[in-house]
């Protein structure tokens, strides 16, 4: 059986940031991603852009995601063709100048734990069953997926119901004439809500959410709008496959029966994934509440900072609820709602982090989930290094190393 220093079940963003920190302070790292390319949600779900992760002081951004994200981002404009796409590119680079070995087309489904502590992972691959051992482990699944398997305690969606926020399959349409579009798209919204009302539209979204940006003639749309679904049930993630597209081709004969802008148009991608907002999130040792966020609490073990909206998508409808912080305002998050209560060697890195549904609707985003992940890999190489776990690790050695690193933790 091979054995890593750390392994890191998940290969989106938070994913590679763990893996890439972790390999190059020095361990060997093993990242196993189920699918065939790094950058989880904006790979494979196609979710854009980045959202909102800087203050504007004095007309100027502020980054509050820095370090290992802005590399990301300087990476990709090193490209000659600098498409949402080449963020793959960049991911790979990453790992690979890192040392990090990865397989892909891997599934963990098993974990073999010893009291509290997860000795090894056994992995679904094109080979069989392949089992590895590790001393360290970081689940960056999105699903939360490593720490259910090894029976940490987790909550599915929001804390009255179960019900999680809405899932969404994006896509994109190129031959768009853009500037009529925009001209257009008001009277497009108020014909969208006058179908609606007669139930000649069945998306429940109450607006066409579209983007501006990738390409010449090319708009992005995350609109569709999947309620009432599990995310985590196989049954029910495959039926809000089926009923996003459905909403898709329904979008598709709206835009080209109502608007003079897509008259030459073509539906050029669909998400090979849909999209995710939430499912399974940690109960850890400390879990983050939207109330913490709106009052901009400072952690004094904080590892990352955020601004961007509390987004919460009507996880049954219509309607979305925003709050929207202030400028300057900006809240912080906790070391401990990376660690989960059951195990010593494990850490949580992305939107499967310890926070409430409200909290949760503001530090999913890929900005703050790539510094989540490199919080987590600089908390396991001091744990690593020092002869700790991770739970006494020790937290302002893990913050003064981020700082080193560029990241803004409070």
């Amino acid at each position: 059986m091979q054995k890593y220093d750390l392994i890191v079940v998940g290969g989106g963003i938070s994913g590679v940031a763990a893996a890439t920190t972790a390999a190059r302070e020095g361990l060997s790292v093993l990242l196993i991603e189920k699918f065939g390319s790094l950058g989880g949600a904006m790979s494979n779900s196609l979710v854009y852009p980045f959202m909102k992760h800087y203050l504007r002081l004095n007309g100027e951004k502020q980054f509050l995601s820095a370090s290992i994200f802005s590399e990301m981002k300087e990476r990709r404009e090193k490209y000659n063709d600098i498409s949402w796409e080449t963020y793959k590119f960049v991911f790979d680079d990453m790992v690979t100048e890192a040392g990090v070995d990865v397989i892909f087309h891997s599934d963990v489904f098993e974990t073999v734990t010893d009291g509290r502590m997860i000795r090894s992972v056994k992995v679904a691959t094109k080979a069989g069953v392949l089992e590895f051992e590790a001393d360290f482990f970081i689940d960056a699944s999105g699903d939360g997926e490593l720490f259910a398997m090894a029976g940490c305690d987790f909550q599915l969606g929001r804390e009255s119901d179960g019900y999680c926020q809405p899932m969404t399959t994006c896509f994109r349409v190129a031959g768009v004439d853009v500037e009529r579009f925009k001209e257009e798209k008001a009277a497009l919204q108020e014909k969208y809500n006058a179908l609606q009302a007669e139930n000649k539209i069945t998306n429940p979204r109450e607006n066409i959410l579209v983007f501006i940006g990738p390409g010449e003639g090319i708009l992005h749309f995350n609109t569709t709008r999947i309620v009432k679904h599990d995310p985590t049930d196989p049954f029910e993630i495959s039926r809000a496959e089926i009923i996003a597209r459905k909403q898709i081709n329904e979008m598709m004969i709206f835009l080209k029966e109502n608007s003079a802008a897509f008259e030459h148009s073509s539906l050029v991608y669909i998400a090979n994934h849909i999209g995710v907002r939430e499912s399974r999130k940690l109960k850890g040792e400390h879990i983050l509440t939207v109330d913490e966020l709106k009052s901009c609490v400072k952690f004094e073990d904080s590892i990352a900072c955020g601004n961007y909206d509390i987004d919460i998508h009507n996880p049954l409808g219509t309607g979305t609820y925003i709050y929207r912080f202030k400028d300057g305002e900006y809240y912080t998050i906790p070391y401990r709602s990376l660690l989960p209560r059951e195990y010593d060697n494990m850490l949580v890195a992305g939107r499967c982090l310890s926070a409430d549904h409200g909290a949760h609707s503001s530090v999913r985003i890929m900005p703050i989930c790539a510094c989540l992940g490199e919080a987590a890999g600089v908390a396991i190489s001091v744990a690593k290094r020092s002869g700790t776990n991770a739970h006494t690790v020790d937290v302002s050695e893990v913050r003064s190393k981020l700082r080193e690193k560029g990241a803004v933790i409070d």
